[in-house]
C-alpha cells in the first residue's frame, strides 16, 4: 500500500505575480485617496502626511501581510498542500471615508487644527484595533445576534453617501476622466471584460485616467511629496495626549459600531476562504488584523487595517503565499521612500475615482444581495440614516461656503424651509447605531419575532438617554455630541414606546401569514 505524497509548498509561485498586481493596485488606489483625503479635506502638511501618516500605513500593512503569508505557509506545511492563499490584506475602506468625516473632520472644523484632528483619528484607529482584538474572542457569538442585513446595510449607508454620492459629483465635475475610467471599471468588474495579455482592468482604468487629466488639465494638482527616507517613528506622546482629551468617549459611537463592522466583516471573509478550500483559525486571524490596527496607530496612522474579500478570486487567479508579502514589501517601498508623494502628483484622484465609486457601490449592492430578500425592507430602512447623516454634511458645507452661522437661526431659517433641522442634526449623531438598530428591529418585526424587536428599540432608548445616539448641542462652527444622564430624554421615550408596543404586540393581536394590504 503507498501513500500519497504530501505536496510541497513555495514562498513564491508563477501565479503570485498575477495576484500581486492586483492587490498591490487596490492597496495603492487607497493610499492615493488617503492622500488626497488628508490635504485636501482636512488639510495635512507634507510632513504628517509623507512623513507619519503613510510610513505607519506601510508598516501596518507589512506587518499584517507578513503574518498572514506566514499563516499560509504554516497551513500549507500542516496539511501537505501547494495550493493555499494567503489572506489579503489591506487598509479597511469604509473606515477611512467613516473616520475622516466623521470623526477627524469634525474636530478640524471646531478646533482649526488638522493636528488635532489627527491626534483624534489616532484614538479612533486604536480603538478599533482594541476592539477587533477583544471581538476575536466573541465574534462566532456576536454574528448570530446581529441579522447580516443591519450589519450591511449599515455600511452600505456609509459606501452611498460618504464614498458614492461624494464621488459620483467628482466624476460628473470631470466627466472626460469620469466617465471614461468609470466605463473601463464597469467593463471590468461589472461586465467580467478582461483586456488582452491579461492587463488589469483597474490598471487600465488608473493609466486611462492619468493621461486624460493631464491633457485636461487636471493634474499636475498639489506640489509633489520629496523622495527620500521616511522611516516610521512611534507618535505615543500624541496618542497619549489625544487619548487624554476625550476623543475616544466623544467619538464612540463611530469607533464602537466600526470595530464591530471590522470584526465581523473579517469573519465573513475567513468563511469566504474556507469555502474556497483555506481554514484558518478564527481567533488568530482576526487578531492579527486588531494588531495591524494598533501599529497604524502607535506609527501615526488613522487607518485600519482589515482582512479583505475576495479571497477565492486571488486564489482563481492562482496566488498563493507569495503576492502577500510581496505586496507588503512593495507598499513600504512606496511610502518609506516618499515615492507615494510623487505618485499622488502624477496621478490625481480623478484617475482613481472610478474605482473607488465602484467600491462604494458594491458595497451597497452587498447588502441587498447578501441578506435574504424578504430582508429588503430593512436594508432600506438602514440606508436611510447613512444618507441623512450624508445630507447633513453637505447642508453644513453650504451654511459654511455661504459665510453663514450655527445656532437657533440657523435651525429657524432650515425649519421655515421644510427641512426639521432637529432631525437632520439628530439622526446624523450616532447614525452608525441609529441604522443597526432600526434594520435589526426591522429585521425581526418582519419575522414576527416582536418581542426580540422590542429589545432593540429598549437598546435604542438606552443609548439615546446617555447621548450616544441623536442627542446634540449647537457648537461654534458645527453641532457637537452631547453625552451624559438624559441628555437624550426625548428620543429615549420615542424609543421606549416602540418597545412598549412592540413587547404588547402577542396580546393585541396575532401575526397573519400570506400577503394582505
Amino acid at each position: 500500500m503507498t501513500s500519497k505524497r504530501a505536496a510541497t509548498p513555495h514562498w513564491f509561485v508563477r501565479g503570485d505575480l498575477d495576484g500581486f498586481f492586483g492587490l498591490a493596485l487596490d492597496n495603492l488606489v487607497q493610499l492615493l485617496v488617503i492622500d488626497a483625503l488628508c490635504r485636501f479635506v482636512l488639510g495635512f502638511d507634507a510632513a504628517l502626511i509623507y512623513g507619519r501618516v503613510l510610513p505607519a500605513a506601510a508598516v501596518s500593512i507589512l506587518a499584517g501581510n507578513l503574518f498572514y503569508s506566514w499563516q499560509a505557509m504554516q497551513l500549507a506545511r500542516s496539511e501537505g498542500r501547494d495550493d493555499v492563499c494567503a489572506l489579503p490584506y489591506g487598509i479597511n475602506t469604509p473606515s477611512v471615508f467613516a473616520y475622516v468625516f466623521l470623526v477627524m473632520l469634525p474636530v478640524k472644523i471646531v478646533t482649526g487644527d488638522p493636528h488635532k484632528a489627527w491626534q483624534a483619528g489616532l484614538v479612533a484607529c486604536l480603538g478599533s484595533g482594541l476592539i477587533e482584538i477583544a471581538g476575536a474572542l466573541v465574534a462566532d457569538k456576536l454574528r448570530t445576534r446581529v441579522p447580516r442585513a443591519a450589519l450591511l446595510s449599515t455600511l452600505a449607508g456609509i459606501a452611498l453617501g460618504f464614498i458614492s454620492l461624494g464621488f459620483f459629483f467628482r466624476t460628473f465635475a470631470a466627466p472626460v476622466v469620469g466617465l471614461g475610467t468609470l466605463a473601463v471599471v464597469s467593463m471590468t468588474y461589472f461586465g467580467r471584460f478582461r483586456f488582452h495579455l491579461g492587463v488589469p482592468g483597474g490598471l487600465v482604468a488608473v493609466v486611462l485616467g492619468t493621461a486624460l487629466a493631464w491633457l485636461t488639465g487636471l493634474a499636475p494638482g498639489a506640489e509633489p511629496g520629496t523622495p527620500g527616507l521616511y522611516l516610521p517613528v512611534p507618535v505615543v506622546g500624541d496618542l497619549l495626549e489625544a487619548v487624554t482629551s476625550g476623543y475616544g468617549l466623544t467619538y464612540l459611537s463611530v469607533i464602537l459600531p466600526m470595530g464591530l463592522f471590522n470584526v465581523l466583516g473579517s469573519l465573513q471573509n475567513l468563511d469566504s476562504a474556507e469555502a474556497a478550500g483555506d481554514r484558518y483559525r478564527t481567533a488568530p486571524s482576526l487578531a492579527a488584523n486588531g494588531v495591524g490596527t494598533m501599529i497604524a496607530a502607535l506609527f501615526g496612522s488613522c487607518f485600519p487595517t482589515t482582512i479583505y474579500i475576495g479571497h477565492p478570486g486571488w486564489k482563481g487567479l492562482g496566488a498563493r503565499i507569495g503576492y502577500s508579502w510581496l505586496d507588503g514589501l512593495f507598499m513600504a517601498a512606496m511610502c518609506l521612500t516618499g515615492t507615494m508623494g510623487l505618485l499622488a502628483w502624477i496621478v490625481p484622484i480623478e484617475a482613481g475615482m472610478a474605482i473607488v465609486l465602484w467600491i462604494g457601490i458594491v458595497i451597497a449592492a452587498q447588502a441587498f444581495t447578501a441578506s435574504p430578500r424578504e430582508h429588503a425592507p430593512a436594508v432600506v430602512v438602514g440606508l436611510l440614516p447613512g444618507i441623512a447623516a450624508w445630507g447633513a454634511l453637505m447642508v453644513k458645507a453650504g451654511v459654511r461656503a455661504g459665510g453663514g452661522s450655527f445656532g437657533p437661526e440657523l435651525g429657524a431659517a432650515l425649519d421655515a424651509m421644510d427641512v426639521f433641522h432637529r432631525g437632520l442634526w439628530g439622526l446624523e449623531q450616532g447614525f452608525l447605531f441609529t441604522a443597526m438598530i432600526l434594520s435589526a428591529a426591522t429585521v425581526a418585526i418582519i419575522e414576527g419575532h416582536f418581542r426580540k424587536a422590542g429589545a432593540w428599540m429598549a437598546t435604542g432608548a438606552v443609548l439615546s438617554w446617555c447621548g450616544l445616539m441623536h442627542a446634540w448641542a449647537w457648537g461654534p462652527g458645527d453641532t457637537v455630541l452631547v453625552l451624559g444622564a438624559g441628555v437624550g430624554l426625548d428620543y429615549a421615550l420615542g424609543y421606549a414606546v416602540a418597545a412598549a408596543v412592540l413587547f404588547a404586540a402577542p396580546l393585541l393581536g396575532q401575526r397573519v401569514d400570506g400577503a394582505g394590504h
